[in-house]
């Protein structure tokens, strides 16, 4: 039986990709987290991990000699990165490198590695651009974005120049039931469920909504993830997204149509990003071509499942 070792996988993505792995793969899961995070869970081996503390990984890669390293450890959020941006260099690039030179110090230890990275990385794209191909010049307009670039860049390098399997994957806007409330689509969800309850007045504040982002189902993404690791070529960048961008506004209207309630749009400047990319969409032929993957969940249905998360969850 293959063993997977899921970095990070206390967050949002790592559950699901948790039940994919073991339902659909039947491989051997083995999981990271942070001390404070909880994964309730008895079936598979979780450790406390920090990426920042590369012996700590090396004491971890030892002990369980993985098969396959999906790498999920990040600080994801743009808004936090443009609030603390050391916080997400040193994590999502330091941190990045540390596993890849613990796996490196490891003797005759050839897993294949995932390295999670976001459609983010494209920035500011041409009208002439759009659909956004992996050979895209990379422009980030953010913090994040500009750490994950980073982090392509050297996971290319070190696949080239010291010959490790690891796979890059440029994933577009992921959205679901008990993704946090940073993201958009768990935002609105979240205050239309405390509306319904009568938990807050029926206002929802929200940022720039002429924005377009391509959004894909989690349960598509991890699919997507599996077939990479098993299937990618070596040095290799994926997009993984749906292929079509939606304007922010068009999602806020499907959310409000699935509700009774009238609401209230109200723009809260706190929601509004320094800098904003108008449209990121990803062209997706390279991966259901050369990997046969494709989207299968329709948004209207995630966007359904979130909101009835946030109806049975808000309190």
């Amino acid at each position: 039986m293959k063993k997977a070792l899921i970095i990070g996988a206390g967050g949002f993505v790592g559950n699901y990709l948790i039940d994919h792995l073991q339902q659909d793969c039947k491989w051997s899961i083995v999981a990271t987290k942070l001390k404070h995070e909880i994964i309730n869970r008895t079936d598979i081996k979780i450790y406390d991990l920090n990426i920042l503390e590369k012996d700590s990984i090396i004491d971890l890669l030892k002990s369980e000699k993985p098969d396959y390293i999906f790498h999920l450890a990040a600080q994801s959020s743009v808004a936090v990165s443009w609030k603390n941006p050391s916080l997400t260099i040193d994590i999502n690039i330091k941190g990045s490198v540390n596993v890849l030179d613990a796996i490196r110090e490891i003797q005759d230890y050839q897993p294949r590695i995932l390295l999670i990275g976001s459609g983010e990385e494209y920035g500011h794209i041409l009208p002439e651009e759009t659909p956004i191909k992996e050979t895209n010049t990379l422009r980030p307009g953010n913090i994040y974005a500009a750490t994950k670039a980073c982090q392509n860049m050297i996971g290319k390098i070190y696949a080239d120049g010291y010959g490790m399997d690891i796979m890059m994957v440029r994933a577009f806007n992921h959205i679901g039931p008990n993704q946090t409330p940073q993201f958009v689509v768990a935002d609105f969800c979240k205050q239309v469920a405390e509306i319904e309850k009568g938990l807050k007045p029926p206002i929802i504040y929200v940022g720039n909504l002429s924005a377009k982002r391509d959004f894909t189902d989690v349960r598509d993404v991890v699919k997507a993830y599996s077939l990479i690791i098993e299937k990618g070529i070596r040095g290799k960048t994926y997009n993984v997204g749906s292929g079509k961008a939606i304007a922010i506004s068009e999602i806020l209207d499907k959310i409000l149509a699935l509700s009774k309630t009238e609401i209230e749009v109200k723009t809260d400047e706190n929601k509004l990003r320094p800098v904003d990319v108008p449209v990121i969409e990803a062209d997706i032929s390279e991966i259901t071509n050369s990997i046969n993957w494709h989207p299968i969940v329709s948004l209207d249905t995630t966007l359904i499942e979130t909101l009835q998360f946030w109806r049975k969850n808000v309190k």
